[in-house]
């Protein structure tokens, strides 16, 4: 028993960054159905379309007689479950911050066999997090700045969102709040909140929809915000910034230092 190995030879993956990470890593052949919301990367639609976010095709997927099913959180609990019932391993991680990201990309690297593939893909990403770090220390002010994840009701940016602004040199005004709310319910705030705070970006990026920057520019309460009367709310891709997974460091940071590049240019 001691040479025994096991490495999964099909997966589903319900979210998207188990999709990005597998490609990122050339296994994109263990790849055999995806999430209807996987946008990255480009090839994924190359791969049969089985679930949502909350609700899958069951039957489609013990058609296809997987080795692993790959989800994240608690909103994928009864997806789970119904696997569960049917004989079907599942993988549910439930990644919030930076560190945690980078725990589940090593885990699943391993499970499917390709420790040293993983190893070198994690080791390009710190370096991308180190190059955010370089940057935040050649600002010279550090923007203040309101993440909001959903407009009604508002929630402010979850964990590993804060995490990346700050790491690039932004200060989140809802920081504690981000850190601690683990739940969505947990990090509810007010419009009269975020005036208290006075940030100097708001960036938003609404799961599972287009953020409507007028509305915000219109909410009676940030009339005097000075990310309102600077023109400075920005809205953020979800694919990228709500993606617990490769698209943070790949493409995340890059925008982040571009925005705050711009607000430190005038």
């Amino acid at each position: 028993m001691s040479n025994f190995r096991y490495n999964p030879e099909r997966l589903i993956c319900m979210t998207e960054e188990s999709v990005e990470f597998l490609h990122a890593i050339g296994r994109s052949d263990l790849i055999a159905g995806v999430s209807v919301y996987a946008k990255r990367p480009a090839e994924v639609k190359q791969h049969p379309v089985i679930s949502a976010f909350t609700h899958a095709n069951l039957k489609k997927i013990q058609k296809i007689k997987p080795d692993l099913v790959i989800g994240f959180s608690d909103i994928q609990k009864d997806i789970a479950r119904d696997l569960i019932a049917e004989g079907i391993d599942v993988y549910i991680s439930n990644q919030r911050s930076l560190e945690e990201i980078f725990r589940y990309m090593w885990t699943l690297g391993h499970m499917v066999g390709e420790g040293a593939k993983t190893e070198a893909y994690l080791k390009t990403l710190e370096e991308k997090m180190a190059m955010g770090r370089a940057f935040a220390k050649t600002l010279k002010k550090r923007p203040k700045v309101y993440l909001e994840e959903w407009d009604e009701p508002q929630i402010c940016g979850i964990r590993w969102f804060s995490e990346l602004v700050s790491l690039c040199g932004g200060v989140d005004i809802f920081e504690a709040r981000s850190l601690e709310g683990v739940k969505a319910s947990e990090r509810f705030v007010s419009n009269k909140e975020v005036a208290f705070h006075d940030p100097d970006i708001i960036l938003a990026s609404w799961c599972g929809k287009k953020v409507d920057i007028e509305s915000i520019k219109n909410r009676p309460e940030l009339i005097n915000v000075s990310a309102v009367k600077n023109n400075a709310i920005f809205e953020l891709e979800p694919e990228i910034f709500l993606q617990p997974g490769p698209a943070l460091f790949v493409d995340g940071i890059d925008r982040i230092i571009d925005l705050f590049s711009s607000f430190n240019s005038k």
